[in-house]
């Protein structure tokens, strides 16, 4: 059975020139599952979350969250689900003591009574629980928010771009958690910008523009890459970028750090002066193959 099931979802935001947020999106998330919602800013991921926690209603189509429907039920799903926004939204002037106790209190429960299910995290902050959350560092208030969103045994978790400005290490100790939440039979779904932060899930959908690229494991994603794919290096990356972009053989190419990563229609062409290797596809190789085949397709 399905803890999220999203039919055909479309959400479009009124004014002189409306904006589509959403467009026809289908989505199964299966009880357990640490499911990954992958895109750029205003791709659309925030208005989905906000539809599939029942603050937001859609336009069109249908969304269940462990088989209640959002638009129907949305009383019975609030106490089902944990919810962290994109934005920090707990009390800037409580302690993280008197969050953890307010938010406890909200959902008719205390603090000790669900301890086991935050306390690898509370330990972490706990030296500070007298501290003002708006004093608290990133990672700090990240920690927070995720024991707040926890508070109640949510079997659905909702995180909207949890690691968004937080440090390295804070990002790596977050999906550390998230992983040791999901042992626990929680149900997570998170979006994210960092392509990266893909291959943590279990299975991921890409999304663009409000439409849904591709849903599937990780691996599958990267297996389906249609082409070979290079890293070239060279003294002048921009210039042999321009070159390479200009030539009939060049499929695509783009920067990705210190290297190019480029496709040919056909075989490799010789390229003078420049370190070329062949590599694995990764996350964001595919999300732009799939961006621009969509884009081409549509026009």
């Amino acid at each position: 059975m399905s803890a999220i099931l999203i039919q055909n979802i479309s959400k479009t935001y009124p004014g002189k020139v409306p904006v589509i947020a959403l467009q026809d999106i289908s989505i199964q998330v299966n009880k357990g599952e640490l499911f990954g919602l992958i895109g750029p800013d205003g791709a659309g991921k925030t208005t989905l979350f906000r539809i599939l926690t029942t603050l937001l209603v859609a336009d069109k189509g249908d969304a269940f969250v462990e088989g209640l429907d959002v638009k129907k039920n949305f009383l019975q799903i609030r106490e089902k689900i944990g919810y962290m926004p994109g934005k920090f939204s707990l009390y800037q002037d409580l302690s993280i003591e008197e969050n953890l106790s307010f938010f406890a209190r909200v959902f008719n429960t205390t603090v000790e009574k669900n301890y086991d299910l935050i306390k690898d995290i509370y330990v972490q902050i706990e030296p500070f629980r007298k501290r003002r959350a708006g004093k608290l560092s990133g990672g700090m208030k990240q920690k927070l928010a995720l024991c707040c969103a926890l508070i109640h045994k949510p079997t659905v978790l909702f995180l909207d771009e949890p690691t968004t400005g937080v440090d390295p290490v804070s990002r790596k100790e977050f999906w550390d958690m998230l992983a040791r939440l999901k042992e626990q039979g929680i149900t997570i779904m998170v979006s994210t910008p960092y392509m990266d932060e893909a291959s943590l899930c279990d299975k991921i959908a890409l999304i663009q523009a409000g439409e849904i690229l591709s849903v599937n494991t990780p691996k599958q994603i990267t297996d389906e890459y249609p082409f070979k794919l290079y890293s070239v290096r060279s003294k002048n990356n921009y210039k042999l970028l321009q070159h390479l972009r200009n030539q009939k053989e060049i499929n695509s190419c783009y920067i990705f750090g210190e290297h190019l990563h480029v496709t040919f229609k056909k075989e490799m062409i010789k390229i003078d002066e420049v370190e070329i290797k062949e590599i694995e596809p990764g996350i964001e190789d595919c999300f732009i193959y799939l961006m621009n085949k969509h884009e081409n397709y549509s026009n």
